[in-house]
C-alpha cells in the first residue's frame, strides 16, 4: 500500500512537470538549456517537442546502460516510461491544451513563464522526495561523473552549457527561433532555491502520507 501511494504520488508530479514545461515553452522567453535544445530540434523538424524531449531523455537512459553495464539500478529502467509519460503529455498540454492560448503583452508572459518554473519546481521537488525514479538526464550526468571520477554538479554544468551553446549555434547557423533567452538566465538564478524550499517542506508531508497504514 505504501509503495502504491509513491507511485501515485509520482505519476501525479509528472504530470505537473509537463503540464508546468508546457507552460514555459508556451510563453517562449527562454528555456532551461536542455529543453532549450529540445525546443529548438523541433523548430528544425516536423517532430513535435515532448517527442524530441522524450528521444533525448530515453538516450540518457541507454547511456546509463553503456556506461554503468551491470552495475546499472533495474529500478532505474522506470526512467523509459517516465520519459515517454512526459513526451506524451508535454505533446498534449503545448500542442491541444494550450493551441489557441495568445499572449499579447510581455507582462503576462512573464507571469506565465513563472508560474511554470515554480510549479515545476515543486513537482520535480516532489519526485525528488519521493526517490523511486531519477530523472533521464541526471542519472546520465551521475553515471558519467562516476565513471570519469569527476563531480556531479560539474558534469550537469557542463551539459547544460554544452547544450546553450548548441541551441546558439543552431539559431545562428540555420535560423531557428532563439530558445535560450532571459527565461533561462530567470530559471538559473531561481530553480534551484526554489527545489531547496520546496524540499524542505515536501519531505515531512511524504514521509506522513507515505507511513504504512
Amino acid at each position: 500500500m505504501q509503495q502504491m501511494k509513491r507511485l501515485s504520488l509520482m505519476v501525479i508530479s509528472m504530470v505537473f512537470v509537463a503540464f508546468s514545461a508546457s507552460l514555459t515553452i508556451k510563453a517562449a522567453i527562454g528555456l532551461a538549456a536542455w529543453d532549450a535544445i529540445a525546443q529548438s530540434l523541433a523548430h528544425l523538424s516536423a517532430i513535435k517537442v515532448g517527442t524530441i524531449g522524450m528521444i533525448l531523455n530515453i538516450s540518457c537512459v541507454f547511456g546509463q546502460l553503456l556506461l554503468l553495464k551491470s552495475a546499472f539500478p533495474p529500478r532505474q529502467l522506470l526512467q523509459i516510461p517516465v520519459s515517454v509519460l512526459l513526451g506524451v503529455l508535454i505533446n498534449y498540454f503545448y500542442y491541444t491544451l494550450f493551441a489557441s492560448l495568445t499572449l499579447t503583452h510581455y507582462v503576462f508572459t512573464l507571469l506565465l513563464f513563472l508560474t511554470g518554473t515554480v510549479l515545476a519546481a515543486f513537482a520535480v521537488s516532489m519526485v525528488m522526495t519521493l526517490n523511486i525514479v531519477t530523472f533521464p538526464l541526471e542519472g546520465f550526468c551521475m553515471a558519467l561523473a562516476e565513471k570519469t571520477h569527476t563531480r556531479f554538479a560539474v558534469i550537469r554544468q557542463m551539459v547544460d552549457v554544452l547544450a546553450v551553446l548548441l541551441t546558439v549555434f543552431l539559431t545562428l547557423s540555420v535560423g531557428v527561433p532563439m530558445t535560450a533567452r532571459e527565461g533561462t538566465v530567470i530559471g538559473m538564478l531561481i530553480f534551484a532555491p526554489l527545489l531547496g524550499f520546496f524540499i524542505k517542506r515536501l519531505q515531512p508531508i511524504v514521509e506522513n502520507v507515505t507511513v504504512e497504514e
